[in-house]
């Protein structure tokens, strides 16, 4: 990037040479003195229109160097112009894209807490799933019902309900076989005819 004005070609995509595009010297000398600058890794340019910014990228890769478009609409678009040796990484790149500036201490830090996410992540892999724990007590299932107190302990506070259904509680304690019940209904019966006759 040095000489008497250099221009930039550009090819047109049937492949035969268009006229050629004069370079800005003032870009040239900015990407020029970003070049002999030894500390600065990364140069990032002023928002500039489409043909400004297909300009300075043809004049960055000319010099060797590599160049990336940020920002979001068309007036607030950017070059930024990166020494080869200081390419960026992928990280970096979104950084840029996300219109944050990079911080390589915060980037770090990322990275190691994903490493150690990874980590853990094989160990739980490496270790297997969990043995299954023991069975519950049933007790613990049936708490709701049976109470937690000693079971006679329970029984002695527990009335019973004066029916269930249509079948009074008293009937229920009938200790009587199930013939002796009929013979006693077919006797009431016999006297109720009796009495109707």
């Amino acid at each position: 990037a040095g000489g008497r004005g250099p221009r930039a070609r550009r090819d047109s995509p049937h492949g035969t040479p268009q006229k050629l595009v004069p370079v800005c010297p003032q870009m040239e000398q900015e990407v020029s003195q970003f070049i002999q600058a030894s500390g600065e890794p990364r140069r990032r340019f002023q928002p500039m229109n489409k043909i400004e910014r297909s300009i300075l990228h043809d004049v960055a890769e000319v010099a060797g160097l590599t160049s990336f478009s940020f920002g979001d609409d068309e007036d607030s678009r950017y070059v930024m112009v990166f020494k080869k040796e200081f390419a960026p990484s992928d990280e970096e790149l979104e950084a840029y894209r996300r219109g944050e500036e990079w911080d390589p201490a915060r980037a770090e830090e990322r990275r190691r807490l994903r490493e150690l996410a990874a980590q853990q992540e094989e160990a739980e892999l490496e270790r297997g799933p969990a043995p299954p724990g023991p069975p519950n007590d049933y007790k613990d299932k049936y708490r709701h019902l049976i109470g937690s107190e000693a079971a006679k302990a329970a029984a002695r506070t527990m009335e019973a309900n004066k029916a269930y259904g249509c079948v009074p509680v008293a009937n229920k304690r009938d200790t009587r076989s199930i013939e002796e019940a009929m013979n006693e209904i077919r006797a009431k019966k016999r006297l109720r005819q009796a009495e109707d006759e």
